[in-house]
């Protein structure tokens, strides 16, 4: 198969790279560094001429409900038209477990691309997962002020994004069309334990203080809506394993 991947170079864009080329698939990477732009339709039509499929793994950094809805908006559609135009057959959409109880923020914009896919006039399958491993390091990032961590309260399910790349190919590869059932990490898992063990695996030395910050998304954080219900699959990647590989790979 002959399959575009849509935010190629993101965190889960590269790994659905790497999995579709190891299925024996010819991979066409969709990202502003080779010359195609979602937001706009740059380079889209050339880009899917002969493709089967198309991954959409793209993602926007705002936290902004407008923002957000405008980008998903604006990307899926361009993607959709293109794909109409140049007889692509399949577009598979990454979205987050839990958005319809969290409609708000950036999951605002998820919700609305998945609106449009399913509305749409190319055969779909869309794939809910929660929350990347990844994410910890991405709120350590933005959490340290000086010597110290300051991290919210979260109760999460979290999963490797690698998991979730394989499942995505395998979708593409597939006859069955839709919403496929949902996937979630091995374990719960606090955002605060997450942090500290990235920190650990560092070997940096910082102290972490919880906080609880105000507002919907972190209420919803703290609740714990988006690690997902029981029903969905469960990948085989622990937060542990995850750390564990990625101090194996430095």
């Amino acid at each position: 198969m002959r399959i575009a991947v849509a935010g190629a170079t993101g965190t889960v864009g590269r790994h659905v790279v790497v999995a579709a080329e190891r299925h024996g698939h010819e991979v066409v990477p969709l990202s502003r560094s080779t010359g195609q732009d979602v937001s706009t339709g740059l380079g889209l039509d050339d880009a899917l001429t002969g493709a089967d499929a198309v991954i959409d793994v793209t993602s926007v950094a705002s936290t902004s409900a407008a923002a957000s809805v405008a980008f998903f908006g604006a990307a899926t559609r361009h993607l959709l038209d293109a794909e109409v135009r140049q007889g692509v057959g399949h577009h598979v959409a990454l979205s987050i477990v839990g958005i319809d109880a969290l409609p708000i923020g950036y999951y605002a914009g998820k919700v609305e691309q998945e609106r449009l896919v399913a509305a749409g006039p190319v055969a779909f399958s869309i794939l809910r997962a929660t929350q990347f491993h990844e994410f910890a390091r991405q709120v350590l990032g933005r959490a340290s002020f000086g010597p110290i961590a300051l991290v919210p309260a979260g109760l999460l399910r979290p999963i490797a994004a690698a998991d979730v790349a394989e499942a995505l190919v395998l979708i593409a590869e597939g006859t069955e069309r839709g919403r496929h059932r949902g996937l979630r990490g091995p374990r719960d898992e606090t955002l605060f334990d997450m942090v500290r063990k990235v920190i650990r695996a560092d070997a940096r030395r910082m102290p972490v203080l919880g906080v609880s910050l105000p507002g919907a998304y972190w209420r919803g954080m703290r609740s714990g809506v988006l690690r997902g219900t029981g029903h969905e699959a469960e990948a085989p990647t622990t937060f542990d394993d995850w750390l564990a590989g990625e101090r194996a790979d430095a």
